[in-house]
């Protein structure tokens, strides 16, 4: 695995494994449980991911906006640095109802001096049964099937597409944006949409972060595993997924090799208690 640590994002729909390096490696849209659109985790020749590629000179720092499941990268050498801001949104949009899309945003926000860089971008669909083509269309990048299942996903950017698919060099001068959707949009996707659902998402964490119980120790530490877990509780039925992944085994070639993709009564009623004694008593009636 080259020594690669993951950092997670999600919104309580699906969610995605991110590299120290910022690369997507693995993603299952438009749920928890659908197929993979990016596995490289699991197989690094064909399982497909999400790869922003600079020079040897750049050094590559990753943390999480305090208090969020926002993970930022951020890439710097002597002359020039950008952040690379991944997220899945999520906040309010009533009392009780969220927006939750299948979405990714990749906010590149720009810092200094001439950033260049080359995209990696190859998801494979359907678990990389099959090959899938993308193409690029006036407003977004598409990703589809040719054989078996039919299974599309949508990129939009306001960066050069060509470029972008052709993994060709890419310098910015402005804040940049990628979305990456399992549905077409109807709204148009551009750089001022992108922030404000970043800045929405940012938000909802941190409002959920502060109706956390606190402690006098290990406070930061009990917080990021309790927004991991919130990650883990899935919208629709209150259900709490064991992982994110799956077919990742315990040790290569033998049998204890699950899809931790779903409830598990055991693992579930354990997140239960603990969230409960947060203070989050919402989540227990909801998986109730």
């Amino acid at each position: 695995m080259d020594n690669l640590n993951f950092g997670i994002i999600g919104n309580c729909r699906t969610a995605a494994l991110i590299s120290n390096k910022g690369s997507i490696e693995w993603c299952c849209m438009p749920c928890f449980n659908s197929s993979s659109v990016f596995a490289k985790i699991i197989d690094r020749d064909k399982g497909g991911s999400f790869e922003i590629i600079t020079g040897k000179s750049y050094k590559i720092l990753q943390e999480y906006i305090k208090k969020t499941n926002i993970l930022v990268t951020k890439f710097m050498n002597r002359d020039s640095c950008f952040e690379l801001i991944d997220l899945m949104p999520r906040y309010s949009e009533g009392i009780s109802d969220y927006y939750a899309p299948p979405d990714i945003i990749r906010y590149i926000k720009y810092i200094s001096g001439k950033p260049k860089f080359k995209i990696k971008y190859e998801p494979k669909l359907e678990y990389a049964k099959y090959p899938t083509k993308t193409v690029i269309e006036k407003n977004y990048i598409k990703s589809f099937t040719t054989k078996g299942d039919y299974d599309s996903l949508y990129l939009y950017t306001n960066l050069d597409k060509e470029k972008v698919i052709n993994g060709e060099y890419i310098t910015i001068s402005e804040d940049a944006f990628f979305v990456i959707s399992y549905n077409q949009k109807i709204l148009d996707q551009n750089l001022d949409r992108a922030y404000l659902n970043l800045q929405r998402t940012k938000v909802y964490w941190l409002n959920w972060a502060e109706r956390t119980k606190r402690f006098i120790r290990y406070n930061d530490e009990i917080l990021r595993s309790a927004l991991v877990l919130k990650l883990l509780s899935y919208d629709k039925s209150g259900a709490i997924i064991a992982a994110a992944t799956t077919s990742l085994p315990e040790t290569i070639g033998e049998i204890r090799n699950w899809d931790y993709r779903f409830c598990w009564i055991r693992d579930a009623s354990m997140v239960i208690k603990v969230l409960n004694s947060l203070g989050h008593f919402n989540v227990a009636r909801r998986y109730m």
